[in-house]
């Protein structure tokens, strides 16, 4: 759940919104600037067409009247966006609201955008940009014509304030809405992970959750449920071949057993013929105690049996474990040491922790040299109870420690010391059947391997060899 947290925003919704964010951004953009444009170009236009119009009329009045005719112009004009000026051939202003002729205006009777602004007394000077055109007069004199620009520039600027507008109004309702809209998947996605759990312990028979709305996670929950409807068919197969191979073998090597243990009475005073015998009767019980040891994992991999789950003592049992197997290791000169700090109880079955720690501690013993130490050691980490066994044995190669868990495996350490190979297996599916997590490592002089007495995380995988910092 952390994780579906921490990465909310790069789901496909959170992205789809940016990116459609990000698109309406851009295209709103490029359609005010090209409102902008072609509304600033329509006014430029109508604005030379009425300085052009004016200039016209002015040029052709007559010399005489044409002073107070430009008076009279810029008097009319009551806002101040007029500019009307007459000047001679020196400059100096004759008539008009225009102190003086703007250096940068060029006397061609052209329109010419001037960002300086018009010179005049009745404001501050560049102030406000103009559109303006001067003409020389055949009488010498030169008439200057010019309008501010104030009203394009403020219809831009009403422009880009709609735009900033347009943008928050869109981007904030949606963002609210992908927010809601991405609530639904995660959730979804939540159910789902908390659905795998189950199944990433081993029990194929969850399925994952499917809803009435039949979108793409559905079709996905479905197509995963059909595939571990499939799985879990193959697996029941595979172990009921197995389960039934175990048990049909074991009644005639159970008979076969007997009647060479009848032989071997009779054949007593048979040296030769005896010894053989013997060898046969103690290949047929490692068969048997494999086809046992099979069945047994066969049982334990039935997870109903974790309804009858209670509240366990675990230093009751790790006493247990280890006054049973002090004598064997007394036998062996090996220093069985028990370190239990005070644990709170588990949620476990009791006869299957002791079966689990028994055949622990049993390989650390086997396994140690004589006169070697093995510990039983059980102590409280960050999320609950563990439990050390440690040795001076060879230890096992890191790359052995995910397959030893397996059944029938024997690492190179282990091929001359007698034993079935699925010791390990059972321990396994004790600790996946609990929900507990095992972890194999070095300690200090040997071996290590920990037992995890509590739920794992999401991601980790019980029963098999975790990615775990732990000291010895």
């Amino acid at each position: 759940m952390s994780f579906l947290n921490s990465n909310a925003w790069r789901s496909t919704t959170s992205r789809l919104i940016v990116i459609y964010g990000v698109l309406f951004a851009v295209w709103g953009l490029i359609l005010v600037a090209v409102i902008q444009w072609e509304t600033t170009r329509y006014l430029n236009g109508v604005i030379d067409q009425m300085l052009a119009q004016r200039m016209h009329y002015l040029a052709v009045t007559d010399a005489q009247r044409l002073p107070a005719t430009v008076d009279a112009a810029s008097s009319i004009d009551p806002h101040g966006i007029m500019s009307v000026g007459l000047f001679d051939s020196a400059g100096h202003a004759l008539a008009g609201n225009v102190d003086r002729i703007p250096a940068e205006l060029q006397l061609d009777g052209q329109v010419h955008l001037l960002n300086g602004g018009m010179p005049r007394p009745d404001r501050v000077a560049g102030t406000v940009r103009v559109r303006a055109m001067a003409l020389k007069l055949s009488s010498g004199n030169v008439l200057l014509i010019a309008k501010d620009t104030s009203t394009i520039d403020g219809l831009g600027a009403i422009t880009r304030r709609a735009l900033l507008w347009g943008i928050s109004l869109t981007v904030i309702p949606g963002l609210l809405g992908g927010f809601l809209l991405r609530r639904g998947p995660a959730q979804r996605i939540r159910e789902l992970q908390l659905a795998t759990a189950p199944i990433r312990q081993g029990d194929l028979t969850k399925r994952l959750p499917v809803s009435r709305r039949g979108d793409e996670l559905d079709l996905l929950a479905g197509i995963v449920n059909t595939m571990l409807g499939e799985i879990e068919r193959l697996m029941n197969e595979v172990k009921g071949v197995c389960d039934n191979i175990a048990h049909d073998l074991r009644t005639p090597l159970t008979r076969l057993r007997a009647r060479l243990y009848r032989t071997q009475q009779q054949l007593q005073e048979h040296q030769p013929q005896a010894a053989l015998v013997d060898a046969c009767l103690v290949d047929i019980d490692a068969v048997l105690a494999r086809f046992r040891a099979l069945l047994r994992v066969s049982e334990l991999e039935d997870r109903h049996r974790s309804a009858c789950f209670g509240e366990v003592d675990l230093a009751q049992v790790l006493r247990e474990v280890h006054e049973f197997y002090m004598p064997v290791a007394e036998d062996r000169e090996q220093p069985f040491e028990l370190d239990v700090q005070p644990l709170p109880p588990v949620r476990a079955d009791a006869h299957l922790l002791f079966e689990a720690l028994a055949n622990l501690v049993g390989n650390a013993i086997k396994f140690t040299p004589v006169g070697g130490r093995v510990m039983l050691r059980a102590s409280m980490d960050r999320h609950g109870p563990r439990i050390d066994i440690l040795d001076s044995g060879p230890g096992i190669p890191a790359d052995e420690r995910d397959a030893v868990t397996r059944r029938f495996y024997r690492g190179d350490n282990s091929r001359t010391t007698p034993g079935s190979g699925v010791g390990l297996s059972i321990v396994s599916a004790i600790v996946r059947l609990h929900g507990f997590a095992l972890d194999i490592g070095d300690a200090a002089d040997g071996a290590r391997i920990t037992l995890y007495c509590y739920p794992v995380k999401a991601g980790e995988v019980p029963g098999t060899c975790l990615a775990r910092t732990v000291s010895a």
